[in-house]
């Protein structure tokens, strides 16, 4: 099946359970959609958009802000995820548009940096590359290759190194 007729666009009210359903589907479990489930609740200042076929929502990506602190300022960019297409749609080119109408959005609000755990074999095709190229850690201990940084500032991250801080919501959930 080949899927031309998907429209992206900002997660509505009306889209919550669908979307909680998305990723349950994708992720064969509660963690992911508990966590945006979480942050829907708690982070005004995030992106969060939806895939629709025949008006149903079948795919979801949300990000929320991220920051670097260096030497006593904050940089402020974006964290990537969690994003999810239901099962039955993925193959479909559901997640690129998804990641490719968020950092279009993204280009246009504040931040420096889009940061994403994830595929290092998917996520380059956007322009991500190794986080550790630009001295950027992740908090948690995952292979240098699975965390990846699109910059969107040069100037604001030239000279900065550190580690990459999400929203405590994500914490939460990796502890269950």
């Amino acid at each position: 099946m080949h899927l031309t007729n998907v429209a992206v666009r900002e997660e509505q009210e009306r889209d919550s359970s669908a979307v909680r359903a998305v990723h349950t589907e994708a992720f064969q479990g509660d963690l992911e959609a508990n966590l945006v489930d979480r942050l829907r609740m708690t982070c005004g200042d995030r992106l969060s958009l939806v895939a629709v076929h025949a008006e149903a929502v079948v795919g979801h990506i949300l990000f929320t802000p991220a920051f670097v602190e260096y030497r006593g300022r904050a940089i402020s960019g974006w964290g990537l995820g969690p994003m999810a297409v239901r099962p039955g749609f993925q193959r479909n080119n559901i997640g690129t548009a998804l990641v490719e109408a968020g950092l279009a959005a993204l280009r246009m609000r504040r931040g420096a940096f889009v940061v994403v755990l994830g595929h290092p074999r998917y996520y380059p095709r956007f322009g991500f590359q190794p986080a550790s190229l630009w001295k950027l850690r992740p908090e948690w201990d995952v292979p240098d290759e699975v965390f990846m940084v699109l910059v969107l500032n040069k100037e604001a991250l030239a000279g900065i190194e550190g580690v990459v801080r999400y929203r405590p919501e994500f914490h939460q959930a990796s502890e269950g």
